[in-house]
């Protein structure tokens, strides 16, 4: 891949108690530090898959902040476009992971991050996107506040008068969404999504974001309870691609939840101009088989990692085709539900190995 993709978003400490235990048993006591956010993901992700990616972020320049960007440079990230702010404070989140029927929570203290807090006018958008080939968003980060909003909006436009590539993992956060008073979390996010899904060449969600962000179904499907009519999806993924006539690609992820610890994980590429669709993984008749996650370590970032694994994908020659990008991409994330942390900690050989069916975990000697 020689093409250099940029991500631009909020990155954060994230804090965890230790194996599968609950905030209740680690406090007071010793909780795991380390760093996570959807494009840092993406961009941590492209570096380790042997790809040119570039992170885009504001952080306070404390040593926290620096110890973050310091993380990113040795995965192999270009952390040289940061906007380091004199004070100011980087956002919190605190992850507890679920374990067979009870599922993972995530709280959030992130209010008053200087992303979240900065305006459009604070960055230099020339320098960030020098010699940037592809950008990639997702819809967290202008759910944080209006600043963060306007900032995302502001980069997209000027990213597409570029020539640059956009791709956009819709990411609807229920949590978030919360800076327009009177306005509803859903209706706020309709109104600012769609002014940023119009700018993209790829969009990606998981199996419920059309439905939260743009009331668009999959009949049948309760995603909730982990049961989803995957062949719905096509027609979610023809009526987002009738909407957004940019887009080349619409990507969903297709989970199903049978519990904590055992998802079965899958996904669909629809390449809008020949209005085909390919899903991944498939059996031997072509058929869509997902792969059985048991005893997940961690499925934070697991839809970075397919996002990553997508653009990577896009990007390699021998990886371009649409059914090599979509097994690429699910293959790499379903990787990433063995790597504790957001980062996926994955290599091209390896995610190659998976899709050519070297499954067993044996021992590489």
């Amino acid at each position: 891949m020689d093409k250099l993709v940029a991500g631009f978003g909020e990155v954060m400490l994230r804090l965890s108690p230790g194996g599968k235990k609950r905030f209740s048993q680690a406090l007071p006591g010793v909780l795991e530090a380390t760093f996570g956010g959807a494009e840092a993901n993406v961009c941590a992700s492209l570096a380790m898959l042997g790809g040119k990616s570039r992170y885009l972020t504001s952080l306070p320049g404390n040593p926290v902040g620096r110890a973050c960007a310091s993380e990113l440079a040795g995965l192999g990230v270009d952390v040289s476009a940061i906007h380091f702010t004199e004070g100011g404070r980087m956002g919190v989140y605190y992850a507890e992971h679920g374990s067979n029927m009870r599922g993972s929570a995530v709280v959030y203290d992130r209010a008053g991050s200087v992303i979240s807090e900065l305006a459009p006018e604070a960055y230099n958008f020339e320098q960030m996107l020098k010699g940037v080939d592809h950008l990639h968003l997702s819809g967290i980060t202008p759910a944080l506040s209006e600043n963060a909003f306007k900032t995302t909006l502001a980069l997209a436009e000027y990213a597409v008068k570029s020539n640059i590539a956009i791709s956009i993992d819709l990411n609807f956060r229920k949590k978030l969404w919360n800076w327009s008073p009177g306005v509803a979390q859903r209706e706020l996010a309709h109104r600012c999504m769609r002014q940023l899904v119009k700018l993209a060449d790829v969009i990606i969600g998981n199996e419920e974001d059309a439905s939260d962000v743009f009331g668009i179904k999959s009949e049948g499907s309760a995603p909730v309870s982990g049961k989803l009519n995957t062949a719905g999806y096509r027609e979610v993924a023809a009526r987002l691609s009738a909407e957004f006539p940019k887009a080349k690609y619409i990507a969903i992820t297709l989970r199903e939840s049978v519990s904590a610890d055992h998802n079965n994980w899958g996904g669909l590429l629809y390449d809008c101009g020949a209005a085909k669709i390919y899903y991944a993984p498939v059996s031997t008749d072509g058929s869509y088989a997902p792969y059985e996650l048991r005893d997940i370590v961690d499925r934070f970032g697991g839809g970075d990692s397919f996002c990553a694994g997508l653009i990577f994908a896009m990007y390699t020659k021998e990886l371009s085709a649409p059914e090599r990008m979509i097994r690429f991409a699910v293959a790499s994330s379903a990787l990433k539900h063995t790597i504790s942390g957001d980062y996926n900690r994955v290599s091209r050989s390896e995610v190659e190995n998976l899709m050519g069916g070297v499954a067993s975990g044996r021992v590489s000697r």
